[in-house]
């Protein structure tokens, strides 16, 4: 393309026009797809290389370049950094619809990460820990959520383009979470804890430079809110920014006085990730913007809502007890070559990126004749739980003092994976479409709330692990998890009935 027309179609982007269907750059899609699929990967990067680490950073001796802390307060804590990362996405949503825009929301919370990322890279123990959590929780709700809505607004409607768009996005999202735990977790657990974490923020940072760099190619898309605050809602918008302000103050303070304590910190933060969701759902149904139709369908999505969080209990565990599992009782030599204990944290990637493909080529060819959505979510409970029963086997046959082959890891991974495959993507679909119709951007928030108030349970859970409470804990949560998958089978009659139509 001569310099000319490459000016030329950066200016027509520059007002607010979709790339043109002809936009074939990048493997078929726009070429400004590249530039988001780039940014998700280096995000993605960062954060799981700081969460392949970061619990054994907490829990590792202080003479080590840990912080010294519990390995039950630790695995608890990881829990409540995942809870609050979730919840997190519906401020940052809210704040690209009526104030930011998507385009400023996402680079602002692109460099809030960073930060974060640069705060645990300086030795300044548990305040500087606090201070990253703040920030990158806080920028991941802007980012997050906002990103994904991007690469829909790359695509006309009627382009035929779009799902494979989010297909190759998707991509981009594994491939970083996949490349993550070789390169920070080698860095972090063999030379310095703190230089894997500036390495995340390395990461972050090579994102931001090249959204930067290619978000002209992004014309107007999410250039203005969708539904801007009028003058009345900025006054109150001022007012309750500066309480928050006032309140993360008075936080501040009492933790640097010492009368808020993690222990505080991890049981507030569990009762709001279960208070939200539930809080959500009594708003909804008792609208009178929802009709009776919707309020059926509502009552129908509430079974399947619980057993969402039921499965990311087991799934959200990967960070916190299977990694404790992965470094505390697994034999880490595999051929003679020592690994470091982060590198599982690459299996989940590896597993989604091996049967993604797979399991929708099955739902294509069944077509018709493929289960249902509660029929899915049931079967998805059932393999999440049959994963973790598995993990009870090493210390069965073995016991919990000789160290368990890498093997039982890999398996658990792929059965639990093979469960999201029939959870996760159902259930963002059956989300939208059983979403009140004024509530639609918020019933999907909704839906990332289930990993919110897993994450909470867990803070509260994982506490019970330990290698002389591991058979129990493993079975007994497998055990639940596979039971509630037999009761959403048992109840896919009365789910299917009230959900007004919708397969």
């Amino acid at each position: 393309m001569s310099e000319t027309s490459e000016t030329s179609e950066t200016n027509d982007l520059r007002d607010g026009a979709k790339p043109p269907p002809g936009d074939r750059a990048f493997f078929g899609h726009p070429r400004s797809l590249a530039t988001l699929f780039s940014l998700e990967m280096w995000e993605r990067f960062s954060y799981y290389g700081m969460s392949a680490i970061l619990l054994y950073y907490l829990y590792d001796r202080t003479s080590a370049g840990g912080l010294g802390l519990d390995k039950s307060t630790a695995a608890a804590l990881v829990s409540v950094y995942g809870a609050l990362v979730f919840m997190s996405g519906v401020l940052g949503g809210w704040l690209a619809d009526r104030l930011l825009g998507m385009r400023r929301a996402v680079l602002f919370g692109g460099v809030a990460i960073m930060c974060g990322h640069l705060a645990l890279a300086i030795p300044g123990g548990l305040p500087a820990l606090l201070v990253s959590m703040l920030l990158i929780v806080l920028g991941t709700g802007l980012l997050k959520p906002n990103v994904s809505s991007l690469v829909g607004e790359l695509y006309a409607p009627t382009d035929i383009r779009r799902d494979a768009g989010f297909s190759l996005f998707y991509m981009g999202i594994n491939l970083g979470a996949f490349i993550a735990p070789y390169l920070v977790g080698t860095l972090g657990q063999q030379v310095d804890y703190h230089l894997g974490f500036a390495l995340a923020a390395v990461g972050m940072a090579a994102g931001l430079l090249g959204y930067v760099r290619g978000r002209a190619r992004l014309g107007g898309a999410g250039e203005a809110p969708t539904n801007p605050l009028r003058a009345d809602e900025r006054r109150q918008l001022a007012l309750r920014t500066a309480a928050g302000v006032a309140a993360v103050v008075v936080v501040a303070v009492l933790a640097t006085a010492g009368a808020l304590t993690v222990d505080a910190l991890i049981n507030a933060v569990s009762v709001l990730a279960v208070l939200l969701p539930a809080g959500y759902f009594v708003m909804m149904l008792r609208s009178p913007h929802t009709d009776a139709v919707e309020r059926s369908r509502l009552v129908a999505y509430v079974p399947l809502f619980i057993g969402a969080v039921c499965y990311w209990v087991v799934n959200e565990q990967s960070g916190s007890v299977l990694a404790q599992f992965a470094d505390q009782r697994t034999d880490l030599e595999i051929l003679g070559f020592a690994i470091p204990s982060s590198w599982f944290q690459s299996l989940n990637p590896i597993a989604t990126l091996v049967l993604a493909p797979l399991f929708a080529w099955l739902w294509i060819k069944w077509g018709e004749r493929q289960p249902s959505t509660p029929r899915k979510f049931g079967t998805g409970l059932l393999l999440g739980g049959a994963s973790f029963v598995l993990m009870a086997g090493p210390g069965l046959l073995n016991g919990t003092d000789e160290s368990a082959s890498p093997w039982w890891l890999v398996l658990s991974y792929v059965v639990v994976i093979c469960g999201s495959m029939c959870l996760s993507p159902v259930g963002l679909s059956a989300t939208a479409k059983l979403a009140p119709r004024a509530f639609l951007a918020q019933m999907m928030s909704l839906w990332f709330l289930a990993s919110a108030a897993a994450g909470g349970i867990n803070a509260q859970l994982v506490r019970l692990y330990s290698p002389a409470t591991e058979v129990r804990y493993f079975a007994g949560v497998g055990f639940f998890v596979m039971a509630t998958g037999v009761v959403m089978h048992l109840m896919t009659p009365w789910v299917r009935r009230r959900m007004g139509g919708v397969r």
